[in-house]
């Protein structure tokens, strides 16, 4: 059989729109050879989400977007979905609009509900959210930052403008005679630190020597810290507060007139009958001085005893009351 050249023509032409249609759908996310089940999403905003943006399943592609409407009677858009019949998924699904980076657009993910064994049906409207993405997280954090920057920069304006009502050629001529001084300070300060370095270094045995005594004292003083651990202060204390307390009872006994110590000090007609006393002892034994005879007769020849006879001076006389 003879193929004529218009038969040829035909089959081309319809080869080329087969090819075409095929071409078509492919660019446009949709496999003609592929089974699709349409469902439909609603949202408040679909902020930088577009036509033939895909639908993934953990990060999957297994759709697209088909397309995205207003819903007059709500207001809200109705997003559809088309997805394939390869992945089936519950009824309760979350259709979640999320961006996975800074460049390509926001896109749709499905989150199954696997407890859920009821798969949804073509036509069927599933639950929608969205989540922040990566520019809406980093404009909600620069949102304070760029409030707080403001701030700074008015402040900043205030202090400059301070600064320059501050500042001005009297100001300005202070400042320079004090940065002058400044330096000079400090030129003698590096003269003085110059100085140090060399007292130092000229000094440097009897330094060493010097830390070498404190270091042998810190020794010493560790043995005798130690000799007196061993010691038993604790013990010594305790003795030393007992006998600090019997001294206090006795000064306390002298204090109220207990015992014969304690009437000496307090009572005045005891301390007046023993100096009497004493007074008058005192006089004995000064007559027994002057008189022996009149105490002590010893005659070896029966000689009578003189008469007594009183001192010229008698010192008794001048003893005082």
């Amino acid at each position: 059989m003879k193929i004529t050249r218009e038969i040829k023509t035909a089959i081309l032409v319809i080869a080329s729109i087969l090819l075409f249609i095929w071409g078509y759908s492919f660019l446009k996310g949709r496999d003609l050879f592929t089974n699709y089940k349409t469902f439909y999403v609603e949202y408040e905003s679909v902020e930088g989400l577009a036509t033939s943006a895909p639908v993934t399943l953990n990060g999957l592609i297994i759709g697209k977007v088909n397309s995205i409407a207003l819903n007059e009677n709500t207001g809200k858009l109705l997003v559809e979905l088309q997805l394939k019949t390869d992945f089936p998924i519950s009824k309760s699904s979350t259709a979640s609009i999320y961006e996975p980076g800074f460049i390509g657009g926001k896109q749709i993910a499905i989150y199954p509900n696997y407890n859920d064994k009821t798969l949804a049906v073509d036509g069927q409207k599933l639950q929608g959210e969205a989540k922040l993405g990566l520019t809406d997280k980093v404009g909600n954090q620069l949102a304070p930052l760029q409030e707080k920057f403001e701030k700074i920069m008015a402040n900043t304006d205030k202090l400059i403008s301070g600064i320059n009502n501050v500042l001005d050629k009297n100001g300005q001529e202070n400042l320079k005679v004090s940065l002058a001084e400044l330096s000079k300070t400090m030129e003698q300060f590096h003269k003085a630190t110059i100085g140090v370095n060399a007292l130092l270094d000229d000094n440097k045995a009897q330094i060493k020597g010097a830390v070498t005594n404190f270091n042998k004292i810190s020794g010493d003083f560790s043995k005798i810290s130690d000799s007196l651990n061993k010691a038993d202060l604790g013990k010594t204390v305790k003795d030393l507060n007992k006998t600090l307390a019997k001294v206090d009872v006795i000064m306390t006994g002298l204090q109220s007139g207990k015992g014969s110590m304690g009437k000496l000090l307090n009572d005045d007609a005891f301390y007046q009958n023993i100096k009497a006393t004493t007074k008058e002892l005192e006089l004995l034994l000064q007559d027994v001085r002057l008189s022996p005879t009149r105490y002590v007769n010893i005659s070896l020849f029966g000689k009578k005893n003189k008469p007594y006879v009183a001192p010229k001076n008698d010192t008794l006389i001048k003893v005082k009351n």
